[in-house]
């Protein structure tokens, strides 16, 4: 028997899908199509309308309601997001000539010149990814580091361009899909969102970009609901199920035929003068949006060279972003003074009257050596150009000779360290001066700060403040004391819990187990990045090879050069550095590579050697697809060299390798010969497995 309660939910129901799809209509003629039909107060009725029966019926609602756009509650701490296809960054393209590299380096690959390219403005916000599933928004998450990125789908779901739901037709809408974007804040709503900050006395913010990117990464949704953001949707990430275009500019159209916000100003080319063409006029065009943007990325529009064509690093072959010129602006150098930075070097950098670039308050800026600001000649007093690009920190072009009035001063280097007052020394042949004190206490806080930091040792919870309590209580001295903490140690410090002195002590713990290569990069040695770490570890496998080996050993590894090779030679020869060592072995620290997987292949047993330039591929790119087929690198010729590859410019090597009778490659037979054994470029695929592996 159906009751009159029965009657009535059934009602509310169909009231509730009527009036969803109703506000779900009016949302993408509002936010995507900037062509609304109703009033704001016809709108707010609608949503008061459906929150009411929400509250009378609670199992009605849904997470794809859009009364949900908005978190009941902050949740309290992001997830993370593991990407199914990699995020991947873009190569850039400064001028005319460095695109049309690009383009000939692509067709070169290609094997075909007569592909079409799409242009897009290159929106200055943050990266998102949204995964939807049967049609509805399911997870939302940031960019990250491009193979994890975090949790922010309550966030984004206040974004009102954001489709919470998407029909399509039966079959053809794929079961499971991932759309990426750029959240951003408009020009106009940044300024009403100040103007509203200001008139309750609260902090302005300083730019779109920076206030877009905090707005998604809220703790609370509902703060990020109360900003004017937006969304653009430049790709579809990948999809399973259902029918998708196999063009970049047919699939922009089909999803803006789903619902999804896509950029209007989206061009396509076959020839690359004209999308240079366009990229020129758009540096002049762009002050005429209502949103930033620093460039124009150019894509190749056939989806099935994206896959051929793959990747280089964490960039695809197949797009560049042509990067409009730096933002500049004169303003008046102040003073020039020097930190110390965790290897000793003196760093200079500028004091400036505050000056906005780029939507930015800027109040100092790099100058990057002494003989960098001789080169320039500039002199504290100066009304100087400053610049700054995207994220890079601001830098001092030049002076504006015109203006100076003869009170201006040269700057003369210390001749003591600022932190220690120890005499500086400036090593031959290099332009940087360094204080020789390994108990100098600057360079301590700056090496115990890069040890523990993300892409060393990855100590959560060490960070600069805890850092300098740390060596202000007496309790490191350096690094490897960290190992031999204890809970009662940490709880001498001033608002230091217990609860946060077992978490810190944790970190110390799992930070024991991280590879030679990130250890050999925390140990802040000069000149030693994380690549030249990794191969390092790789080579030598173990902390006590490298340092019982000779400079030329070390030189010996591909892309070590003397310079490297002496400065790690030097390092180990130190007392000083090899009793951190010990002591950071008898803490627990990893001091061995895991051991690399045998390779076998079609070039097993023969042994390559890459001079010159090579058209597609770096040196590094190069032996990387030789060792992936089994083969053998090095970068000396030796009788048991079996191949030398000759680019542009060979050097000496090719007449020593034709001495010993090894076969000599052309950079178009090196070439084929990988294409032969399917290494010519990596496919999305095995680009999967790449980002996954422990190497990368």
């Amino acid at each position: 028997m159906v009751t009159d309660v029965d009657q009535e939910f059934q009602r509310a129901k169909l009231r509730v899908e009527e009036l969803r799809s109703q506000i779900a209509y009016h949302d993408y003629r509002y936010y995507v199509l900037t062509q609304p039909e109703v009033s704001d107060a016809e709108y707010d009725d609608l949503m008061r309308e459906l929150r009411a029966l929400e509250e009378r019926h609670p199992q009605l609602i849904t997470p794809d309601s859009p009364t949900q756009r908005v978190g009941e509650r902050p949740v309290e701490a992001f997830g993370i997001v593991e990407h199914s296809v990699p995020l991947l960054s873009l190569g850039n393209a400064f001028n005319e000539e460095e695109l049309l590299a690009w383009h000939r380096r692509a067709t070169n690959l290609a094997e075909r010149e007569n592909f079409d390219m799409v242009c897009e403005p290159k929106i200055d916000g943050l990266a998102v990814a949204l995964e939807y599933r049967e049609g509805q928004f399911a997870v939302g998450s940031t960019r990250g580091d491009g193979q994890r990125g975090e949790n922010i789908t309550q966030n984004l779901r206040t974004i009102h361009s954001i489709p919470l739901r998407i029909k399509g037709k039966a079959g053809k809408l794929p079961a499971r899909f991932e759309v990426r974007g750029e959240v951003f804040m408009t020009k106009a709503g940044f300024e009403r969102m100040n103007e509203e900050r200001a008139e309750r006395g609260e902090p302005l913010f300083a730019n779109p970009r920076n206030s877009a990117a905090g707005a998604v990464r809220q703790l609370d949704p509902r703060i990020s609901a109360e900003r004017p953001l937006d969304i653009s949707i430049y790709a579809l990430g990948w999809a399973e199920g259902g029918q998708a275009p196999t063009s970049h500019w047919k699939t922009l159209q089909w999803l803006s035929e789903l619902g999804f916000k896509v950029n209007p100003d989206i061009a396509r080319y076959k020839r690359i003068d004209d999308v240079w063409d366009h990229c020129r006029q758009w540096v002049e065009k762009r002050e005429a949006l209502d949103y930033e943007i620093d460039g124009i990325v150019v894509k190749i529009d056939d989806l099935r060279l994206h896959e051929s064509l793959g990747v280089v690093g964490r960039e695809p072959r197949w797009a560049v972003a042509f990067k409009f010129p730096p933002t500049q602006r004169t303003t008046k150098l102040l003073d020039i003074r020097v930190n110390v930075g965790r290897t000793g070097s003196i760093n200079p950098y500028a004091v400036l009257e505050p000056v906005n670039i780029g939507g930015v308050t800027v109040k100092m800026a790099t100058l990057h050596n002494e003989e960098d600001i001789k080169r320039k000649g500039i002199r504290i007093g100066d009304t100087v150009i400053v610049q700054r690009a995207g994220e890079v920190i601001p830098q001092v072009v030049g002076p504006v000779v015109s203006k100076r009035t003869g009170k201006e001063r040269r700057f003369s280097p210390p001749r003591t360290c600022p932190a220690c007052k120890t005499k500086v020394v400036r090593p031959e042949g290099e332009v940087m001066r360094y204080c020789p004190n390994p108990a100098c206490p600057a360079q301590a806080f700056r090496l115990l700060t890069h040890f523990v930091s993300r892409g060393a040792m990855d100590i959560d919870g060490v960070g600069e403040q805890l850092s300098q309590s740390l060596l202000e209580a007496g309790l490191v001295q350096n690094p490897a004391e960290l190992y031999f903490l204890n809970i009662a140690d940490l709880l001498k410090l001033e608002r230091m819990a217990e609860k946060s002195a077992q978490n810190v002590l944790d970190a110390i713990e799992t930070s024991r187990g991280r590879p030679l290569s990130r250890v050999l990069f925390a140990l802040g040695i000069r000149h030693v990045g994380s690549e030249t770490a990794a191969l390092l570890a790789q080579h030598f496998g173990s902390m006590e090879a490298l340092e019982q080996a000779g400079a030329e050993e070390m030189e010996a590894v591909p892309t070590i050069g003397p310079v490297v090779a002496r400065s790690v030679h030097d390092y180990f020869r130190d007392k000083t550095n090899r009793r951190l060592i010990k002591k950071l072995r008898r803490g627990g620290v990893r001091m061995e590579s895991e051991a690399p997987p045998s390779r076998e292949g079609p070039l097993s047993g023969q042994s390559f050697v890459i001079t010159g330039s090579l058209a597609a591929f770096s040196r590094d790119e190069a032996e990387a697809r030789i060792t992936s087929l089994g083969g053998e690198t090095s970068s000396s010729v030796t009788k048991s060299t079996t191949h030398l590859v000759a680019g542009e410019k060979p050097g000496s090597k090719l007449e020593k390798a034709r001495r010993y009778e090894a076969e000599i490659l052309s950079d178009d037979e090196f070439m084929a010969l990988l294409r032969r054994h399917g290494a010519a470029a990596p496919s999305w695929r095995s680009l999967r497995k790449f980002y996954a592996s422990e190497k990368h």
